[in-house]
């Protein structure tokens, strides 16, 4: 009972479809006063869709919410704000040339509302020092953030979310994933201070050595469902694996046959490549006819790994091979003549010009076939574009339509549109399903298992499950160092635990 009188939080079946997707199937979670909780799971568990429906940004379709025992609906930003729950997003907006003071109250720099009011740095001042007493942090808020490193930054961040005196519930999504063991160290000081001040905190993390170091208890979500909560100290008592709560054991049904054993035609090789601060020691080989899985969670290097491979930025150390042959890649459209393709993370700003249609997009990177003597060949590259939306099965099949008009998924197809229109020989995808429905993925997946018939395909990707599923050999990259060789039949357990502790074993 005395548990029970002191959560400030309580979800109760909480339900969230989009379209025939259940992202939420009758979820419960409860947060107490004080806590930190950490939230695990791999991507697509659902635990996103929760935060967002807790922070305002999605209305749940059934279930309830209280804050403190009184029922309420956050339907929005704001009315999760006035409820007292603050969110710090996994990269946090903050403008370089102010000062980390300013950043905190932007938007609140004038006493009162109007068109000519005026900054009161004053007020600005004496705000910040009242926020540092209530939680005692030291940090120089006079310090512009382009001067700030990453740590102080965060921390910033976090000061903005909490700047309301009626917030009491603060949401931390990955904010260690670019933070070195230092900087760690001193933002868990800062969470050991607000949970001191009465803050309860939900944690969201892909590094499960960190849940033991930090958090009081975890809730594991799995396929969109609450499959464990449970204290830290049971945890340890009772050995509890969390990678096999973590594991979807449905995964497989999305996922097309995977390739013969016989080795194919060594495309790509790396030798002992290494960028500093990233990662180091890649050695590998994409061959002809398979697909090569690369699991590594954000902040392993994986990010960096797939811009060298491109030419987009350089490896101090090793080398890279095509065909046997030493090449030094200096930019993508080295790559990109060498017959190497990247499908990016971040396809809406690394991969599409979203204000431009179809055409445009899926015409893009092969621009020396789109065009003759510099005239783009509009007849001919609407042809090829309407057998590529075919190919890929982009819905709706509108080729004037810009590319923001679609969904994720079909904004990947496109991408992926405009590798199949290079005839690339390497194919690099990262991330390939991030914001992508379990529709479109599994088209996705089987477009892959087609390019590797004459291709050789590189899947890097956080979600353990996709690099199991999808590639014929395996390796996970774990603080920019890798674990292991790439293998075939490494037990998705042990490939969960590599990419997420280091070591191979259970």
């Amino acid at each position: 009972m005395e548990a029970e009188r002191d959560i400030v939080l309580s979800a109760s079946g909480i339900e969230k479809r989009f379209g025939d997707v259940i992202a939420l199937d009758c979820v419960d979670f409860d947060l107490r006063a004080g806590e930190i909780h950490a939230l695990l799971g791999v991507n697509g568990a659902g635990k996103s869709t929760l935060i967002k429906i807790l922070s305002g940004v999605y209305a749940k379709d059934g279930g309830t919410v209280t804050i403190r025992g009184e029922p309420v609906e956050l339907g929005t930003p704001r009315a999760a704000i006035e409820a007292g729950i603050a969110v710090v997003q996994q990269h946090p907006e903050l403008v370089s040339d102010l000062t980390g003071a300013e950043n905190i109250f932007l938007g609140q720099e004038a006493p009162r509302p109007g068109l000519f009011r005026r900054v009161d740095a004053a007020g600005i001042a004496s705000r910040a020092a009242r926020l540092l007493h209530r939680f005692p942090i030291r940090i120089d808020l006079d310090q512009r953030i382009g001067d700030m490193p990453p740590v102080e930054r965060e921390i910033v961040a976090i000061l903005h979310a909490l700047r309301l005196e009626d917030a009491r519930i603060l949401i931390l999504d990955e904010p260690t994933s670019t933070l070195t063991e230092r900087e760690k160290s001193s933002l868990f000081a800062m969470m050991r201070t607000l949970q001191a001040s009465g803050i309860a905190i939900i944690y969201i993390t892909h590094r499960l050595e960190e849940v033991f170091e930090i958090a009081d208890r975890f809730t594991v979500f799995r396929g969109g469902r609450n499959v464990a909560t449970m204290t830290v100290a049971d945890a340890r008592a009772t050995r509890a694996s969390i990678p096999n709560l973590m594991l979807n054991e449905a995964a497989g049904e999305i996922f097309p046959p995977h390739g013969d054993e016989q080795e194919g035609e060594i495309l790509l090789e790396t030798r002992d490549l290494g960028r500093e601060a990233a990662f180091e020691g890649i050695s590998f080989a994409a061959r002809r006819g398979e697909i090569l899985g690369i699991f590594g969670l954000i902040g392993s290097g994986v990010d960096a790994l797939s811009k060298v491979l491109f030419g987009a930025i350089r490896a101090d150390t090793g080398e890279i091979l095509l065909h046997g042959r030493s090449v030094r890649l200096r930019s993508p459209a080295d790559a990109l003549a060498h017959g190497i393709f990247l499908v990016p993370g971040d396809r809406r700003s690394e991969g599409l010009s979203m204000e431009e249609d179809v055409v445009f997009n899926m015409t893009l990177a092969n621009l020396g076939r789109a065009s003759w003597c510099g005239f783009m060949r509009a007849g001919a590259n609407r042809r090829v574009a309407r057998d590529l939306m075919r190919r890929v099965d982009l819905q709706p099949m509108r080729l004037a339509r810009p590319l923001r008009g679609f969904s994720g998924g079909n904004q990947q197809k496109v991408v992926i549109a405009k590798g199949l229109y290079r005839r690339a020989q390497v194919y690099i995808f990262v991330e390939p399903t991030i914001g992508v429905d379990i529709g479109a993925r599994a088209k996705i997946y089987l477009l892959m298992r087609d390019l590797a018939r004459e291709a050789a395909v590189i899947v890097m990707s956080s979600d353990c499950d996709e690099v199991y599923g999808v590639a014929d050999r395996t390796v996970a990259l774990y603080k920019g160092s890798p674990v292991g060789h790439p293998e075939r039949g490494i037990p998705r357990n042990q490939l969960l635990h590599a990419g997420i502790m280091g070591r191979l074993d259970q």
